[in-house]
């Protein structure tokens, strides 16, 4: 008896660790989804470094209140599937959000992101936010402008004083 109570801290412990840890945390409903889909949906989130796992929801309750995130038990109700970042904070939100909008079955029901529990509207205006390499380009480009703009005015100055010259 005591090692099953034992395993079962050890699995808070690890659930703990990993909401601690990551990112963004999303909780989904999984129910309807066929396998193929479910494979779908894992390989993808595979790709982009995502862990996708299913536990007890009950174990989930005590990891997030180790986490002091007791908000989340309302969202802990049915099937949950939890898909965890370790790196990126917008990559689950996007993937899991895309494949809700193909697949109807998928349900996005709340998150964690970065310590503080998020409902299921901000997951999705996370998820409409462009990707992390989609950012630096914007701001690359918002640098470089001042100085494109200087680069096209001198050209333009050098122009006009040749053709006055010739």
């Amino acid at each position: 008896m005591s090692s099953i109570l034992e395993t079962k801290k050890q699995l808070v412990s690890t659930i703990s660790e990993k909401i601690k840890n990551s990112q963004s945390t999303i909780l989904v409903d999984y129910r309807g989804l066929t396998v193929s889909e479910v494979t779908e949906l894992r390989k993808s989130l595979r790709d982009a470094g995502i862990e996708f796992k299913v536990y007890k929801n009950s174990m989930v309750v005590r990891a997030a209140e180790e986490n002091d995130l007791k908000e989340l038990a309302e969202h802990l109700t049915g099937p949950t599937a939890i898909a965890f970042s370790n790196e990126d904070v917008v990559a689950p939100a996007k993937i899991l959000n895309d494949f809700a909008k193909k697949h109807e079955a998928l349900e996005i029901k709340a998150g964690v992101i970065e310590g503080r529990v998020a409902s299921l509207e901000e997951v999705k205006a996370l998820a409409e936010l462009p990707s992390r390499d989609g950012l630096l380009s914007m701001v690359l480009s918002v640098l470089q402008a001042p100085i494109r703009n200087f680069a096209l005015a001198t050209k333009a100055v050098a122009e006009q004083k040749e053709e006055q010259g010739a």
